[in-house]
Formats: structure tokens, C-alpha cells, sequence
């Protein structure tokens, strides 16, 4: 079930849907690099370009995460 979350941007409110799932992948990853949930997502909007919206941009940086999490495993 997808969710509505809310964060402020460069000084302005905006919101996003996700799977909790996500959001909370999201919140893993800003944890284990030592940052706020809301710079993280400061963070992906500021790279995702134009051409998407924000919450696809959260959904494929949690996935590039997670691949990148799971190729490290099998280096290792």
C-alpha cells in the first residue's frame, strides 16, 4: 500500500508516495551514511534531473542501494 510522506526542499514543503518498504530503506540508507532522512531525499531530488518525479528518484536510488549492496556481497 503506498504511503504519503511530506519534507520540506530548499525551504519548501513537498510531498511524495512510496511503499513503506521504501520509505524505509530510505531511512537504512540515510543511517548508514550518517545523514538525515531529509538530506538524503535533498540529496536524490538535487540529481534526479527534470525528466522524473521525486518519488520514482527514491524508489530507483533504493534499488541502485541495494544492487550495489548485494554486488559488494558477492565480491566479498
Amino acid at each position: 500500500m503506498i504511503r504519503k510522506y511530506s519534507t520540506t526542499l530548499h525551504g519548501h514543503r513537498t510531498s511524495f508516495s512510496l511503499e513503506p518498504a521504501f520509505h524505509d530503506e530510505l531511512k537504512t540508507i540515510a543511517e548508514a551514511r550518517g545523514m538525515p532522512v531529509a538530506a538524503l531525499i535533498r540529496e536524490i531530488d538535487d540529481a534526479r534531473g527534470v525528466d522524473g518525479n521525486l518519488s520514482s528518484a527514491l524508489r530507483l536510488h533504493v534499488l541502485d542501494w541495494l544492487k550495489r549492496k548485494a554486488g559488494d556481497a558477492v565480491a566479498n
